[in-house]
């Protein structure tokens, strides 16, 4: 199997970032951990609306300074970039709040609720003249980088056909945020944004979208099925629920054969390329660490991009720039539009 780790930047050799973490939850402790193990950045500070859980984070993360408000957390002078890790729902108002205290951004996907918060974000961002990219880390891994120039060189012929899906076992339980329409719930701004993103990567903005879903009594979805069709050329079928767990796998069918992304496609892991005469090759995108352990884990390499792009003096990353998140926004308004999700206020 050959390993492809050099497709893309070690994030290890990044310029150093002194970040902000806007959110005392798993997601900023992961990507807390993700930058102070793989990157020369370091994360000073973390801001909750509750002091006691903020200080809590910051001892179990080693991170030196804790705030009970978010206003704190973006007026800190030491502070250069915030990561936004609140729930969907308040993504557009705490992005909103770091950009006007002057603070380049990365905002969790999905970036905003809906296409009209995500475009008032990204106006306010251009406005002030700081960075502001969507914290999808799959545009960065090192084996989406082989991945895309395997198809570049056309050894699967033309694209026909991508089949991608991201399944979670998630009991119902209407207090969850997953199921909360308050909290901007339902699988496909959660997980359905990954294979999404993921096809829309490889093959552009699809001409037309069809989707059909099954909605939980709290009225969000958490069973998605979703078609892209692509001119007359090619096609996507996207799965993505709350419902059973899979694999999380990924197939990319050409005419002169196909790329099999194994479990998680998402994250660092391996792919297989077999061409139509038979021949099969392997590639490991996983890279490793001091150790020889391959990380399982990516945010190290969207963190990397920011600090690579403030410090080139880019307002935002040519690998997930600001017109690519708001086309994939308006995407899923359209599918919600379609199965009949609609969050409150909206």
């Amino acid at each position: 199997m050959s390993v492809v780790p050099d497709a893309v930047p070690d994030p290890r050799e990044a310029p150093p970032l002194r970040w902000g973490v806007l959110g005392a939850g798993y997601i900023g402790g992961s990507f807390v951990d993700a930058v102070t193990r793989y990157t020369q950045g370091e994360v000073i500070a973390v801001g909750s609306r509750d002091i006691h859980k903020a200080s809590k984070f910051a001892a179990d993360h080693h991170v030196p300074r804790a705030y009970g408000s978010y206003e704190e957390l973006v007026t800190d002078p030491d502070v250069d970039a915030v990561y936004v890790a609140t729930p969907h729902s308040h993504h557009c108002d705490h992005a909103l709040l770091a950009i006007g205290a002057g603070k380049h951004v990365l905002v969790e996907k999905a970036f905003t609720r809906n296409a009209a918060e995500a475009r008032r974000v990204v106006e306010a961002a251009r406005t002030a003249g700081v960075f502001c990219m969507e914290a999808m880390m799959t545009r960065h891994l090192p084996h989406v980088a082989a991945l895309r120039e395997v198809l570049a060189r056309g050894d699967i012929g033309e694209v026909r056909e991508v089949r991608a899906g991201f399944d979670v076992q998630s009991p119902y339980d209407a207090t969850h945020r997953m199921y909360d329409p308050a909290l901007a719930g339902g699988v496909l701004l959660d997980l359905g944004i990954y294979p999404l993103s993921f096809v829309v990567d490889l093959l552009g903005t699809p001409d037309e979208v069809r989707a059909t879903a099954l909605l939980a009594p709290t009225g969000v979805d958490v069973h998605d099925v979703l078609s892209l069709r692509y001119r007359h050329d090619a096609l996507a079928v996207l799965t993505t629920s709350v419902r059973a767990a899979s694999p999380s796998v990924a197939t990319i069918i050409g005419t002169e054969g196909r790329i099999d992304v194994a479990a998680e496609y998402f994250v660092p892991t391996t792919f297989t390329v077999t061409t139509a005469d038979g021949t099969v090759s392997e590639l490991d995108g996983r890279p490793r660490d001091e150790d020889g352990v391959p990380f399982t884990e990516g945010k190290q390499y969207e963190a990397a991009e920011v600090a690579r792009c403030i410090a080139e003096g880019l307002t935002e990353s040519p690998r997930m720039t600001l017109d690519q998140t708001l086309a994939l926004m308006e995407i899923m308004d359209d599918v919600r539009a379609q199965v009949g999700v609609v969050y409150p206020g909206e």
